[in-house]
């Protein structure tokens, strides 16, 4: 699998282990960064994420950022994405199942590195249920 990754400055520590962990299970992973730090802009390291998703060139994305709110809400401008806030695996899970959901977004300032990793392996490891849920998703797009 394809995954693009990429979050500010208070995502770089959970961003680099979850960038091992899925590297050490065969997986193909673009970091857009950042990989400080320093003080940047949660936006710039959202969009090339979101785009890479939409453009097909990864086959799902994960943003990190203190909260989630900010990268989530960057990523979800653009039609066609859906990113969700998970902080446990129960809401990992169902983003995939019941929504489809194509980017994985992690509060990195209320999480551990540990429940990161259990929460990412979460979404990657359900799949869309379909079904009544499949109307639903097509109606998210206006």
């Amino acid at each position: 699998m394809k995954i693009a990754i990429g979050g500010d400055h208070a995502a770089v520590d959970l961003k680099a282990e979850i960038i091992k962990k899925l590297e050490s299970e065969g997986h193909i992973v673009s970091n857009f960064g950042t990989n400080s730090g320093d003080s940047v802009d949660y936006p710039d390291f959202g969009h090339p994420v979101a785009q890479a998703v939409l453009n097909n060139e990864a086959d799902f994305g994960i943003v990190i950022c203190g909260s989630g709110n900010g990268i989530n809400m960057t990523v979800n401008k653009y039609a066609g994405i859906r990113a969700a806030i998970a902080w446990n695996t129960e809401l990992a899970s169902l983003a995939r199942q019941h929504n489809n959901a194509n980017i994985l977004t992690l509060p990195a300032r209320f999480i551990s590195i540990e429940e990161g990793l259990e929460i990412t392996d979460a979404f990657f490891t359900a799949e869309f249920e379909g079904g009544r849920h499949e109307r639903r998703v097509a109606k998210i797009a206006p």
